[in-house]
């Protein structure tokens, strides 16, 4: 591929080595949800674009304010704090483009599974950086400073602006878009560059956080058949749950051929009991259910309540499982069919890596889903296999990063309209 003389000079700007220790040093903050890690990234963050010329916009979010808004998505991780942080650079009026990234991570989990290694320690590999969030989603991130950086560093004026997003609680229902949108921060389109394995993400299914309560009857374990286990009377539940998974999932449309399950619903805890010598009298199972794409979520949330009111349990049908929704609510969203941003993400994909890549809908929860419904066009593509993420063999391969990246630096180039200065 021949590129022009603007194009070249942003392309040739990109410091490859300076990306990943960006990568590595942006790893080693431990930015789990609702930390202070996460505020100490963002001022890191702030600090980088300021010095890649951007102006920037760092503010400490008003939580009170934002909880009581309508629309508010939810949280699941504690919280005495958050900021957003917006930069931009370029010409006058909207952005033409928004680069959006989320600077949370999630817990660690279980230390052993990590085999040894640090978590946060960024190790690399041969091509492979290992640690949390290396692959959600601070490939991403970095990828979208690097463009920043590349811009700045190669002299070229924007003819419209572009804008660098960094957000907040991601993880745990997207607050820190939520508030980003409210400060009134936008753009003509959005990429967010959530890992995407090669592939243009278009569209993402939604994931509303539910809680189920089981009654039982407590009793004297030794004594047991006077009593009736909590943990027994949850089996009707779970089946009634797969019941119904397997019902969303029968037809899921073009978007999500060959993913035999795009719309799960998970049960992530079990509580249930409080001493060993008692019949449980109490279950708490939390867990995610799947939001079909274009499927309001009320519809969703209903479905699964008249699931649970309907097992033919003769118990359940005296004590029915009481259902509520807290934590994260994820909408589905989608970019728009037609719109250019696609092609455009496509032909700078392809023109640096060879190949036209495919598009593809994600069986999970984003920031998407907040972008396109005020209004402003978005698709995911980003550095990472989401397989990776979330598990203690988090990783991502550092070539793609570098393709990511380019690619993004073309984007940006022709969608905002680049010169020399």
């Amino acid at each position: 591929m021949t590129f022009d003389d603007v194009e070249s000079r942003v392309l040739d700007a990109l410091d490859e080595a300076a990306t990943v220790r960006l990568l590595a040093e942006t790893v080693r903050v431990p930015s789990i949800t609702g930390s202070p890690a996460e505020s100490d990234l963002q001022h890191r963050c702030a600090r980088l674009l300021e010095e890649a010329g951007m102006e920037v916009d760092l503010w400490r979010l008003d939580l009170d304010a934002l909880r009581a808004a309508p629309g508010f998505p939810g949280t699941e991780a504690p919280r005495g704090e958050g900021y957003g942080l917006v930069a931009t650079t370029g010409g006058e009026g909207e952005p033409a483009l928004v680069l959006q990234g989320h600077v949370d991570v999630v817990p660690i989990g279980d230390p052993a599974k990590w085999e040894g290694r640090d978590p946060f320690g960024a190790d690399i590999t041969g091509s492979v950086l290992t640690g949390r969030g290396a692959c959600d989603m601070k490939a991403g991130l970095a990828a979208n400073i690097a463009v920043a950086r590349a811009l700045h560093a190669a002299g070229v004026r924007l003819a419209r602006p572009l804008a660098v997003h960094c957000v907040i609680s991601e993880e745990d229902g997207g607050l820190g878009a939520f508030a980003t949108l409210a400060r009134g921060h936008r753009g003509e389109a959005a990429v967010i560059t959530e890992p995407t394995g090669g592939r243009i993400v278009t569209a993402n299914a939604g994931a509303l956080t539910f809680r189920i309560e089981v009654a039982g009857r407590a009793a004297h374990g030794g004594a047991r058949t006077e009593g009736v286990s909590a943990i027994e009377a949850f089996w009707p539940v779970f089946t009634a749950i797969r019941r119904l998974e397997a019902e969303r999932n029968r037809d899921p449309g073009p978007l999500f051929t060959g993913n035999p399950l795009p719309y799960p619903i998970e049960v992530g805890t079990v509580r249930a009991g409080d001493w060993a010598s008692t019949v449980p009298d109490l279950l708490v199972a939390e867990g995610r259910l799947g939001v079909r794409l274009d499927e309001d979520p009320a519809e969703a949330r209903a479905a699964l309540e008249e699931a649970l009111a309907e097992t033919g349990d003769p118990w359940l049908r005296a004590n029915p499982p009481r259902v509520t929704w807290p934590g994260g609510q994820f909408a589905s969203g989608r970019l728009p069919a037609g719109h250019p941003l696609a092609a455009e993400m496509a032909a700078a994909v392809r023109d640096v890596t060879g190949a036209a890549p495919a598009q593809s809908g994600a069986p999970y929860g984003s920031d998407l889903r907040l972008y396109a419904a005020d209004g402003i066009p978005t698709l995911h593509y980003g550095p990472g296999d989401v397989r990776y993420a979330h598990a203690p063999r988090e990783q991502v391969d550092l070539r793609e990063l570098r393709d990511v990246t380019q690619a993004l630096a073309l984007l940006a180039v022709r969608r905002c309209g680049a010169r020399p200065a």
